[in-house]
């Protein structure tokens, strides 16, 4: 897999494995990992440049991302790249990022279908336009048979509004007499989410510097290990996200329990 990306960082597919092996021997490599790709912006104007120039680059490096993470063993990617708040952006800025969505889409869905990876969106794609929500739901049927690494691409994403359309749901089957109140559980509520299905986030990566989840799965990150970073999300690489996965099998999960050995 990935055989393109192995020549172009110089690594060989025997080296990776060993690596992987490696890494997998020093502990659990989180089943589902969640990235807010943070800093496109600053980094640009760093460099003097639009802050377009930074989200084009930050396309590029989620694209590096997701090959290492998928050889890594990773099962779920969930990746922040539009809120529900980024519509105050510019609206320069903002057809800018819509566009660079349906630009990766054409670009990459090919190659993500050839390594088995399944995509899926999360988040009120029914406020996008009608030209990317059929873009959307082609990439999705494409891949929807796939058995490797799901990749949530969070576009249009709340997670206030995705709690609160989860609610209206059960409070629409309870008032339909489907069910009880006492009958709506946490799992039930898990399974009206947009993640239904996935495991919870294990480890959550933000880079940049900020110290936030600003609205990104509020539910699925209750016992999320965080890994934060000062270094911009257009600098993240592959080394960086093995270091945040070492990070994070140093943790001691007690999940609001006690170590046994402790």
């Amino acid at each position: 897999m990935w055989k393109k990306w192995f020549s172009k960082k110089n690594v060989s597919v025997s080296q990776n494995s060993q690596a992987n092996q490696a890494l997998a021997d020093a502990g659990p490599v989180p089943r589902h990992i969640a990235v807010i790709m943070d800093g496109n912006g600053r980094w640009a104007r760093q460099k003097g440049c639009p802050r377009t120039f930074g989200h084009r680059a930050g396309a590029e490096t989620l694209r590096e991302i997701v090959k290492a993470a998928s050889e890594i063993g990773v099962e779920v990617l969930s990746a922040y790249a539009f809120s529900t708040e980024n519509w105050k952006r510019p609206a320069e800025e903002v057809s800018f990022l819509m566009r660079l969505f349906s630009d990766y889409l054409d670009n990459e869905i090919n190659e993500l279908d050839e390594n088995n990876v399944k995509i899926r969106f999360i988040g009120n794609i029914g406020g996008l336009s009608l030209v990317l929500q059929n873009k959307i739901a082609k990439a999705q049927q494409q891949t929807a048979g796939n058995t490797g690494m799901v990749l949530n691409l969070a576009v249009n994403y709340g997670g206030r509004a995705e709690i609160t359309q989860a609610v209206c749901q059960l409070a629409e089957k309870v008032q339909a007499g489907q069910m009880r109140p006492d009958e709506i559980t946490e799992e039930l509520i898990g399974n009206h989410l947009y993640t239904s299905g996935l495991p919870d986030p294990d480890l959550l990566i933000r880079p940049s510097g900020d110290c936030r989840i600003s609205n990104f799965l509020l539910w699925q990150l209750a016992y999320t290990e965080f890994w934060l970073t000062d270094i911009q999300w257009p600098d993240f690489t592959p080394a960086h996200l093995l270091e945040a996965i070492q990070d994070f099998q140093r943790r001691d999960r007690r999940f609001g329990g006690l170590n046994k050995s402790k």
